[in-house]
């Protein structure tokens, strides 16, 4: 007996909301939000009663962004045998963790890959947070390989170029590389009391790009000697 005046309740009170437009709310994989009040998806829920709700307090910032993207760092470091960790530390350094991050130079992305190199990754849309981080976990892959499980080594060549790495024999002894190795292993191992690069090291988003001999091309936010800028 309880049950109809029930459910009449609930309807009066849906009316009003029927009445205006509805709003239809879908969570996507890469856990962004889209909201339409003409779904074309049924995967779409309408909000109904709960958009009444007051909404929660956001995440700062980076956290949010990187806690959306966690799923698909997983997955690729997982894949090419990267650590996780190591990875976040690296995206956080490139883009601070902002998918639509675009250097001055047109690099793009939270490992900010120049259209050139994400079309040799096999990169279509750089903004694309997945496909993004599968082509720079990537890169990431054979830099650690190159330098046998070097992190210091792969770090350098990923911050300065692999020539320059080379040319010193090591890490070079650019202020702002050495910062960059030193902020990114302490992130992955979970310090961050490390000292940051010292002052008027050049920004993480300039880059040079190097062409090696055998043709490879290795983007770099430090210029070698002899670098042309991208």
């Amino acid at each position: 007996m309880l049950i109809k005046p029930l459910v009449a309740c609930l309807a009066i009170v849906a009316m009003p909301a029927m009445a205006s437009a509805e709003t239809f709310r879908l969570v996507a994989p890469d856990g962004t939000v889209h909201y339409t009040n003409a779904p074309t998806d049924p995967a779409y829920l309408r909000m109904g009663l709960t958009r009444r709700r007051p909404a929660p307090s956001p995440l700062p910032a980076a956290l949010s962004r990187r806690t959306t993207f966690v799923d698909f760092v997983r997955a690729a470091a997982q894949r090419y045998g990267v650590p996780e960790k190591l990875v976040l530390a690296v995206i956080h350094a490139e883009s601070r963790g902002n998918p639509w991050a675009v250097s001055p130079k047109g690099a793009r992305g939270l490992m900010q890959l120049m259209p050139q190199t994400a079309s040799l990754l096999g990169v279509r849309d750089s903004f694309d947070p997945e496909e993004n981080i599968d082509g720079g976990i990537r890169h990431l892959r054979r830099l650690i390989d190159r330098y046998g499980n070097d992190l210091r080594l792969a770090l350098a060549a990923y911050n300065a170029g692999e020539q320059v790495v080379a040319q010193y024999g090591g890490v070079p002894p650019y202020a702002e590389t050495q910062g960059y190795v030193q902020k990114v292993l302490a992130q992955y191992r979970g310090d961050d009391t490390a000292s940051p690069a010292p002052a008027g090291a050049p920004p993480l988003d300039v880059t040079y790009r190097v062409e090696r001999d055998d043709g490879t091309v290795v983007y770099t936010n430090v210029r070698p000697p002899g670098s042309r800028t991208r």
